[in-house]
């Protein structure tokens, strides 16, 4: 597999991974290429630093990429369905303005706000679907965000 940044004509960097340089072009001249952000087709590659390679006496391990992780879409996505995903990410953005990461304790928190044992604040993190049932059960008000949030700290 191969990594490009990508950019599109307004200026929105995203990341694409390809089986090699001329997997890329062929889904670019395809049309299968857009802006996650903006669904512009217009995309091209973004400059990038050159990959140092690790001492020979080290080692590095990457992890592999899960097939659950593979694209899934061949074709363009319609319109609809693009200004759709637009607005979910925006609202989305939007809802987690003001809002506090607190990773694994999402459960514990939500609780304690809900029973009255802290104050009430907007917060946003991880849970198990043990956890989320059990919040739903006891009728804590939760709701699963519709696109993944990156820890704060595996942010760039």
């Amino acid at each position: 597999m191969i990594v490009f940044d990508l950019h599109c004509e307004q200026g929105h960097r995203f990341e694409g991974w390809f089986g090699s340089s001329s997997d890329y072009e062929d889904q670019k001249a395809r049309g299968l290429i857009s802006c996650p952000e903006c669904g512009t087709a217009a995309v091209d590659k973004a400059p990038m630093a050159p990959a140092v390679p690790a001492k020979g006496n080290t080692l590095s391990e990457r992890p592999a990429i899960k097939d659950d992780a593979r694209p899934v879409s061949n074709t363009p996505m319609p319109a609809e369905v693009q200004q759709a995903m637009q607005a979910l990410a925006k609202a989305q953005k939007k809802a987690l303005k003001d809002s506090t990461w607190v990773g694994d304790k999402f459960a514990e928190q939500s609780r304690e706000m809900h029973y009255g044992e802290r104050d009430e604040a907007p917060i946003h993190g991880q849970a198990t679907l043990e956890e989320a049932k059990s919040l739903v059960d006891e009728g804590v008000p939760v709701a699963p965000l519709p696109f993944p949030v990156a820890p704060p700290e595996e942010l760039n």
